[in-house]
Parts: C-alpha cells; structure tokens; sequence
C-alpha cells in the first residue's frame, strides 16, 4: 500500500474509532429504559471512558515515537473492537463500566498516534500540502459527531439497537484494522527506556499555563454534557425522546467544533483563546435559557455556539501550551491540557449525577451551567492577567 492510500486508511480508522467512542450517547435513556439505571449510573459508566483515556494517554500515548505507529495504532483500534463485542454481550452496569474504560484505553492509544502517522503520511504523499492538519482536525472532532448521529438514527428506525449499533461497528472496526495492518509504517523502531508521560511547563509560564488549562476544562465540559446526559435532558425538560434527535443535537457540537478548528483556525492563539471564551459564555447562557423556555431550537444554539466555543479554547490551548514549552517538552505541555481536558468530560457530569440523588436534572443543570459561566468569566480574566 502507498502513503495516500495509506492516509486515507488511517483517516478512516481514525474516524471510525472516535465515532464508536460516542455511539452510547443516543442509547443511554435505553439502558434506563431496559436496565432501570439512574442518571448518577449512567452518569459513573459515562466517565469510565475518560479514566480509561487518561490511563492510555499518560502510560502508551506517546511509544508510538519509538515503537512505531502502526504498531501501536493496530492494538488500539483491536481494544476498540474489544469494547464493542463486550457492549453486544453485556447490558449490567459493571460490564458497561469496563466497556467504556476499554473503550477509552484504546482511544488513548489511537488518537495521538492517528495524529501523528497522518501528518508523517501526508507529508510524504502531498509535500507541501496543508491538507494533513484539515483531515486530521475532521477525522477527530467530526468523529465524535458522526458516531451519535449514526448511533441515533439507527436506534431509531432498527431492531435491538443496544444490539444492532455495536455490532455494526465491531464489523467496521475489524475491517480498519486489517487496513491498518497494510498501511506504511512511518518510524524506524528504537529502544529506549520506558517512562510514562510527565506534565511539565517552565516556572515563569505555569500562571497563563493553568488559565488555559482551566479553559480546556471548561471546553470538555460542554462536550461530556451533550455526550452524556444531553439525551435525558432532551426528554425530561423538552419533552424530545427520539433517538435520532439526541443523536443530531450532540453531532450538531461537534459539527460546529470541527467548522470553528477549520474555519477559523488562522487566527492567531491568544485570539482564538478569547473568541473561544466568549463563544462558550453564550453557549452555556443559551443552553440555560433553552432549558428553561423548554425549547429545542435553542438547545441547538446553545450547542452550535457552544461548539464554536469549545473548539476554538481547546485548539487555542494546546496552542498556548506549545508555545509556552521547551521545544523538547511539548508533549510534556501538552498533556497537562489533556488532563485538565478530560477531568472536565467527567467530573461536572459526576456532579451532575450526584446532585439528581436529591434535586431534579433541571435544577442539576441550572448549577452545572452557572458553575461553567463562573469559571469562563475567571478564565477570561485570566487571559487579560496573564498576556
């Protein structure tokens, strides 16, 4: 196999991969419907996946430089299809769990070195082309909205969709990773002492560092709400319980996150951290309001703006954080933003949860929104403090 026939095989993989990690998001009332599990269940299986990406990221993230891409980006998409067989058979919690943390140690494992062997693949097929960064900004975010549009509109018009949906992307996955056995390897394979990745940034940076640290927490936030408990919202304050809706009003943040990353992704880092921030402020205020009124169509503002938002923070924070580090410690950066990140997909979503236990969703949503805006509104101080 060639490098373009190789790029667009690792493209796809990379696609199908970050669309299997948001196929429950349709299926959770699902789960409650059948399995009788509360919001705080769903809730705990959900952030199971994040734990299970940080794992990966921190401990075989990063051996692909050495190891090889393929090598590392083949067993990551295999764990993928691990995951998948184990949702197809199991439906108690304790199995959903280790799904979702399977899931996410092979999304640790593919979305750094997905990354990577494009960019190497793309540089040796189209020298010159700007097209690497464009596939691989879609193939990331775009993936995690096409899995809950597919995984909505399936559940809606199959049969045994808690079935059906893994099923279709076990075979899928299968299939990429037989690819992935045939697409060129771009690292020689060395040996050098095995450590995991460390979280580092010069002393004089680390105030600005945890200002947009923060930000990439709130960025997540709003990406773990739509892809977790924005379906039960749907159906509880809005009184929307299609399948497919829920699928489109989460692929809708994630839509709107790869146009922003595309579109306005010349700007420059300080730039997109500050649209971002005010992007974001709206798209929680709106989702408020839409909560409130009962309303779909700003629900789908809130996520659109949102999703604007979130992308532009998260891109202008690994941003910020490459230009703050070393040069042979942006890596080291550039996980401490993945870590804030992915404690954003999950701990506000936990609260969340939590407080359903002894308050309504609305009224757990009414919090989690205020939180966020709080936390924005001293992010954005942060930035003007710390240029």
């Amino acid at each position: 196999m060639n490098e373009q026939r190789g790029f667009w095989v690792v493209a796809a993989t990379f696609l199908i991969s970050m669309a299997f990690s948001t196929v429950p998001t349709p299926l959770w009332p699902l789960y409650q419907a059948t399995d009788g599990f509360s919001t705080v269940m769903i809730a705990v299986a959900f952030s199971a996946y994040a734990v299970g990406v940080l794992i990966s990221l921190f401990l075989a993230g990063h051996l692909s430089d050495w190891v090889g891409r393929r090598r590392l980006l083949l067993p990551g998409v295999l764990t993928e299809a691990l995951a998948a067989a184990l949702f197809i058979g199991w439906h108690s919690l304790a199995l959903l769990i280790v799904a979702r943390v399977i899931s996410g140690l092979g999304i640790g494992l593919i979305t750094a070195t997905a990354t990577a062997h494009l960019s190497e693949l793309g540089a040796r097929a189209w020298p010159g082309s700007t097209r690497t960064a464009y596939v691989a900004t879609a193939a990331n975010l775009g993936g995690l909205g096409l899995g809950t549009l597919v995984s909505g509109t399936l559940a809606q018009y199959v049969r045994g969709p808690l079935t059906t949906v893994y099923a279709a992307f076990l075979v899928v996955l299968l299939l990429c990773a037989l690819g992935i056995a045939l697409v060129p390897e771009t690292v020689t394979q060395t040996a050098r002492p095995y450590r995991p990745q460390r979280v580092s940034v010069p002393r004089p940076a680390r105030p600005r560092y945890l200002v947009v640290a923060a930000g990439a927490f709130t960025a997540f936030a709003l990406f773990g709400l739509f892809t977790s408990l924005a379906p039960k919202i749907l159906a509880t304050s809005l009184g929307e319980a299609s399948a497919a809706v829920s699928g489109l009003v989460s692929c809708v943040v994630f839509l709107f996150a790869v146009l922003a990353q595309v579109g306005l992704g010349r700007l420059g880092t300080d730039r997109q951290l500050t649209v971002g921030v005010g992007a974001l402020l709206a798209g929680f205020t709106v989702l408020l309001a839409g909560s409130v009124a009962g309303s779909l169509w700003l629900f789908l503002l809130a996520g659109a703006l949102g999703g604007v938002g979130a992308g532009l923070l998260f891109k202008g924070a690994m941003g910020a954080a490459a230009r703050m580090a070393s040069p042979g410690a942006r890596g080291e950066a550039a996980a401490g933003i993945f870590l804030a990140a992915y404690l954003g997909l999950t701990l506000p979503i936990l609260g969340i949860g939590l407080a359903t236990q002894v308050v309504s969703l609305a009224t757990g949503l009414t919090v989690f929104c205020a939180v966020i805006l709080v936390l924005l509104a001293l992010v954005g101080t942060g930035l003007r403090r710390t240029a």
